[in-house]
């Protein structure tokens, strides 16, 4: 059965991109466009993974990792962030992510990390 990863970012390139990525191994993608998007469609679809940007308006990544993640303790989110958010990197592991990936990133790392998120248990 392919696993389903919601895919949050407010550029339509870097959605396109982990899209692509992840298409290309089976996995049956869903996208957001903003926190806001991601906490609704996470409630609708329940994917296996969620991909979340940090930095997005309406509402930001953060801010949507922590209200999935409390609706739904077991959610498995993983971060991704430009370079330089070290700090909010820190903020999103303690707010529940699973794991981050650093923008710009090689396809091979993208589908490591997230292999490695869908087999790993969530931290509640």
């Amino acid at each position: 059965m392919s696993k389903t990863v919601l895919v949050v970012d407010d550029a339509a390139f870097m959605r396109m991109m982990i899209r692509d990525i992840l298409a290309k191994e089976g996995y049956v993608i869903h996208e957001a466009v903003n926190g806001r998007d991601a906490v609704e469609k996470y409630a609708e679809i329940h994917p296996d993974l969620v991909t979340m940007d940090i930095t997005m308006p309406e509402m930001s990544g953060l801010d949507a990792l922590r209200e999935i993640r409390g609706n739904d303790p077991s959610a498995r989110v993983l971060m991704v962030s430009a370079m330089g958010q070290q700090r909010m990197i820190v903020e999103a592991l303690e707010s529940g992510a699973m794991d981050f990936l650093v923008k710009p990133f090689q396809p091979t790392k993208v589908l490591e990390t997230v292999k490695k998120c869908l087999q790993s248990t969530p931290r509640c």
